[in-house]
C-alpha cells in the first residue's frame, strides 16, 4: 500500500540482517552486551522502520524492535518481528524476562539528551553504559548493494533538477525565486522534503542559493558556502538577493530518495564571469580532475586533503580555499548516506583509508569577500581502483 503513493525501496531483510551483525561484530570487540538505540536514522537504518519506540540488539539473540505509536505501519515496513509495547516499562519487563540486562550498555550518547538518558537508565536500569555511537557511523560507514541503489537514484532526482536550473537561474530573479522553482521540481519526483544532520544543532536546507555576496558572509553551519537566509533565526540558506549580470549563483543541493542523500554543487553565471572568480572556479575544476586521476580504496583521505591544499596553494588562493576567515571550514569532504555528515570526513588530521562502498562528497570551493563565492562539489562511490561518480552531469560552468 505505501509503495503505491511513495517513492521509496523496502529495505531487503538479508541487508539489515548483515548491518545488526555488523554492529553486534563491533560491539563485541568494544565490550558492549546490548545496544539501546531510539534516533530516529539508526533505528530505520538496522531495522527498516522508524516508528516511534526502541530497538534493542543484544549479542546474543534477535534484536527487539519495540513500537509504542505506529505499530500497524511498522508492521508494512519492516521484514523483521515488531513487539507492540505500550510504554517504556513494558520494555524493560521483556529484555528482562529475556535476560538482556547484564553486563554493558550501548547508547548513542553523541545525540541522546540528558533527559532521555537519566530517563533509560531509571526506567530500563542499567548500570554500566558505553557509546555506541562510533560503532553505528563505522557500520554505516560501507554503503551495501542495495544503498549504493538508492544513492544513484537521488542522484538521478539531483541531476534532473541541475538540468532544470538552465531555465531558471534568470538577471533579476531572487536566490528564493531560483531556490522555490527548484525545490519544488525535486518533490514533483519524488524528493523526501528534508535533508538529515547528526549532531545538536546541526540544521541543513535541502537547497541554498547564492548569487554574489551572500556567499561571502559566514555563519554558524559548518559549510564553505552556506548562503544568508532571510532571518537571524535562521542564519543560511538562499534570501532576497538578485541575480546580477557576471557574477556566478552557486547552487548547492541535495537529493534524498528512500532517507539517502546526495549533495552536489553547480555554478551558473549569466553573461561573462567577472575575472575575480576565473581563477578560482579553473582551480576547483582542478582540484576535482586531480583527485579523480588516483582517487581509490586505500587512499589516505589526509592526502586528498593535502594534494587539494596544494593546488590551491600553487594558485595563490589558499586563503580563499574552503571560506575566509572565521568562516574557513577544516574538511573538502564527508561522507553520505541517511545524513549529510557521515563517514569518512576528508580534513588535513583525520587519517582513514578509503575503503569500498564508502560515499562522499566532494567540494573544492572559494570565498572571495566582498565578492561572492564560486566552487563545484561532487559525489563520489569508492571503488577498488577508482573514484565512481554518482551523477554524470557536466560540472561545467553553466553561462546563460
Amino acid at each position: 500500500m505505501l509503495r503505491k503513493v511513495g517513492a521509496f525501496d523496502p529495505v531487503p531483510r538479508d541487508d539489515l540482517l548483515e548491518r545488526i551483525n555488523g554492529l553486534r561484530r563491533l560491539m563485541a570487540n568494544a565490550g558492549i552486551d546490548f545496544a539501546l538505540l531510539i534516533q530516529n536514522v539508526d533505528c530505520f537504518y538496522f531495522a527498516g522502520t522508524m516508528q516511534k519506540g526502541m530497538l534493542v540488539v543484544p549479542l546474543d539473540q534477535d534484536p527487539l524492535i519495540f513500537v509504542e505509536k505506529g505499530t500497524e505501519r511498522a508492521l508494512m515496513e519492516t521484514p523483521l518481528t515488531v513487539t507492540p509495547v505500550k510504554n517504556d516499562k513494558e520494555i524493560k519487563k521483556i529484555l528482562i524476562d529475556r535476560d538482556i540486562l547484564k553486563g554493558m550498555a550501548g547508547l548513542e550518547l553523541d545525540v541522546v539528551p540528558v533527559s532521555m538518558f537519566d530517563r533509560l537508565k531509571r526506567v530500563i536500569g542499567f548500570d554500566r553504559y558505553a557509546d555506541v555511537s562510533e560503532l553505528i557511523r563505522e557500520v554505516r560507514a560501507i554503503k551495501s548493494p542495495f544503498e549504493l541503489v538508492q544513492i544513484h537514484k537521488s542522484g538521478e532526482m539531483l541531476a534532473h533538477v541541475f538540468a532544470k536550473a538552465r531555465d531558471v537561474v534568470r538577471e533579476g530573479k531572487t536566490e528564493l525565486e531560483i531556490d522555490a522553482a527548484l525545490v519544488a521540481e525535486g518533490r514533483k519526483v519524488g524528493h523526501q522534503g528534508f535533508l538529515r544532520m547528526r549532531g545538536i544543532n546541526q540544521e541543513m536546507m535541502t537547497m541554498t542559493v547564492q548569487a554574489g555576496y551572500t556567499g561571502a558572509i559566514s555563519t554558524m553551519l559548518d559549510g564553505p558556502i552556506t548562503g544568508v537566509g532571510v532571518t537571524p533565526a535562521i542564519p543560511q540558506g538562499s534570501s532576497f538577493k538578485k541575480v546580477e549580470r557576471g557574477i556566478p549563483v552557486t547552487i548547492d543541493y541535495g537529493g534524498g530518495y528512500n532517507g539517502y542523500i546526495t549533495d552536489e554543487t553547480r555554478s551558473f553565471v549569466v553573461g561573462e564571469l567577472q575575472e575575480v572568480f576565473r581563477k578560482p572556479y579553473e582551480t576547483a575544476r582542478l582540484i576535482i580532475e586531480d583527485v579523480m586521476t588516483y582517487g581509490k580504496a586505500g587512499t589516505d583521505c589526509t592526502e586528498i586533503f593535502s594534494r587539494s591544499y596544494k593546488i590551491a596553494k600553487k594558485a595563490g588562493l589558499e586563503e580563499y580555499f574552503l571560506g575566509h576567515g572565521d568562516g574557513k571550514v577544516a574538511f573538502i569532504g564527508h561522507g553520505l548516506g541517511l545524513e549529510i555528515n557521515e563517514l569518512p570526513v576528508l580534513t588535513a588530521r583525520h587519517s582513514r583509508a578509503l575503503k569500498e562502498g564508502m560515499v562522499f562528497a566532494f567540494e573544492p570551493k572559494f570565498v572571495l569577500p566582498p565578492y561572492g563565492a564560486i566552487g563545484i562539489e561532487v559525489d563520489f562511490i569508492v571503488r577498488e581502483n577508482r573514484l565512481e561518480r554518482v551523477t554524470k552531469n557536466s560540472i561545467d560552468i553553466v553561462q546563460l
